[in-house]
């Protein structure tokens, strides 16, 4: 173990192992990472509870201090609680409505999950990210489990703001003293004390949200890690190639031209055949011997 710590602190102290992070793959991941606890402690973590009264007409009847409690998953219907009936010491036990542990079960269940992704991802981005791009499949992995939980947030994320909204409704004061016997009865006074918070309930909505729109948008920087990102960045290199190829084998042809841009003379034009060399009246006449010698032997 004191080996591995050794292993471990000088991976953390070397220049190389956080230039990972400051890349946008690593970097999402670690926020994932973050905003994933904050999505399941929010909800997970949650315990509330309200407060109501009943004022029966006979003084000695009444309870002004009914609490009834309840926390995550938000089996309501689980959740029971006393109210006094305001005919003699009789009293009556009731229960909360409704069942939502389905839509916060899954949404926590998604939180966790991407939670132990984000960490395991980040571990190898940092310290295995070679072996991680040796070959296409880890990239591959990556980009599928990617898109897999954009989907289960984005689901899981609608599903749990309407079980909130349920929740809100099932825990209303003014709903659930519609429940009690005593306050259907206009003589009797029935007020809510305290309703409950749900603040941090709804922030577990928000970091929902949230982390979908960090994994959907990560969803590009791992795809740039694939094979099909480079396969299809190839394409258009080998497309160039081919026009070119095709435009010098159509009527054009550089052969045709001289190094200097100029037409190339014909293979039987000689310079020196009709003209001297160089030198405006030079030794070599411009034009052949044979004239003038037969004009001088006539003289």
């Amino acid at each position: 173990s004191h080996d591995f710590g050794l292993w471990f602190t000088a991976e953390l102290t070397s220049t190389g192992t956080f230039r990972a992070v400051k890349e946008p793959l690593a970097f999402l991941r670690v926020l994932e990472w973050l905003f994933a606890i904050f999505a399941f402690a929010t909800c997970g973590g949650y315990s509330g509870g309200l407060r109501l009264s009943v004022d029966c007409a006979n003084k000695s009847e009444s309870d002004l201090s009914i609490d009834i409690a309840f926390a995550y998953p938000f089996r309501l219907h689980q959740v029971n609680f006393d109210a006094p009936t305001c005919e003699g010491k009789r009293r009556e036990t009731l229960s909360l409505i409704g069942d939502f542990s389905s839509s916060a079960e899954f949404f926590v269940t998604i939180a966790v999950f991407a939670f132990l992704y984000s960490l395991a991802a980040t571990v190898v981005y940092i310290f295995f990210q070679n072996k991680y791009r040796e070959n296409n499949r880890g990239p591959l992995i990556d980009f599928i489990v990617t898109v897999v939980f954009s989907f289960l947030w984005l689901v899981g994320s609608s599903a749990w703001a309407k079980g909130l909204s349920d929740v809100k409704i099932a825990t209303d004061p003014d709903e659930v003293l519609l429940l009690m016997s005593a306050c259907k009865q206009q003589s009797n006074k029935c007020m809510p004390v305290r309703s409950p918070v749900m603040s941090s309930l709804n922030t577990s909505v928000v970091f929902g949200f949230l982390n979908f729109i960090l994994w959907a948008g990560n969803i590009w920087f791992v795809f740039k890690e694939t094979g099909w990102h480079s396969s299809g960045q190839r394409h258009p290199p080998d497309t160039m190639e081919k026009q070119a190829s095709s435009y010098n084998q159509g009527g054009y042809n550089q052969d045709n031209y001289g190094p200097t841009g100029g037409y190339n003379q014909p293979a039987g034009f000689d310079q020196q055949a009709n003209y001297g060399q160089v030198g405006e009246y030079g030794q070599q006449q411009s034009y052949s011997q044979s004239g003038p010698t037969s004009f001088a032997n006539q003289i």
